[in-house]
């Protein structure tokens, strides 16, 4: 399925498609990007009995020592079931301390250009799925449906086998359920 455009227009349509392809293929593990919750907490309104990890923007990436989701909304998704992981980002991380002090352009952010031509969702996608097999809150070497978008909301929705950071080109995306068609907002 491909959107027309990206945005949060395409999130619950996105979701219904993810938990779709997941229950077709026996998976009950999903990993969504949510910096405010409201996405996680649309998924689990319709998909509550899948193991869900919800991956958060890093603490500081908006303001130095903070955290954009609030501590309320942290505790009701944990309440509900949902593991929600804060972590540096895989595809930024050191890399972007280096080049915001020195500049240049450094192999994880060539890593995170390529996977946008995909778009962002399918970038961040890949991302949150290697950052949660790496924290241990999904199985290793099983395909989950991994959920992102484009700045607000969800737009794509892929399968993928992730592999750890360290063995970061073994990850395989088996199936991109869901995508833009374009790539950024007009």
């Amino acid at each position: 399925m491909q959107w027309q455009t990206p945005g949060e227009e395409n999130t619950k349509q996105t979701l219904e498609l993810a938990v779709q392809r997941a229950q077709q293929l026996g998976i009950d593990h999903i990993v969504i990007a949510s910096c405010t919750g409201a996405t996680a907490r649309e998924l689990h309104s319709i998909a509550n009995t899948m193991k869900t990890v919800c991956v958060t923007h890093h603490q500081g990436f908006k303001d130095p020592g903070t955290n954009e989701m609030d501590d309320q909304t942290r505790q009701d998704l944990e309440k509900a079931g949902i593991t929600v992981l804060t972590t540096t980002h895989l595809l930024a991380g050191v890399d972007r301390g280096v080049r915001n002090q020195f500049g240049g352009v450094y192999p994880a952010e060539i890593i995170a250009q390529t996977l946008r031509m995909f778009g962002q969702g399918v970038k961040v996608a890949v991302e949150i799925s290697v950052m949660a097999l790496d924290a241990g809150l999904i199985p290793y070497n099983k395909e989950i449906v991994a959920i992102a978008g484009t700045v607000r909301g969800a737009d794509a929705a892929i399968v993928v086998k992730p592999a750890h950071a360290n063995q970061f080109f073994d990850t395989e995306i088996r199936e991109i359920i869901c995508m833009p068609r374009t790539k950024k907002k007009a």
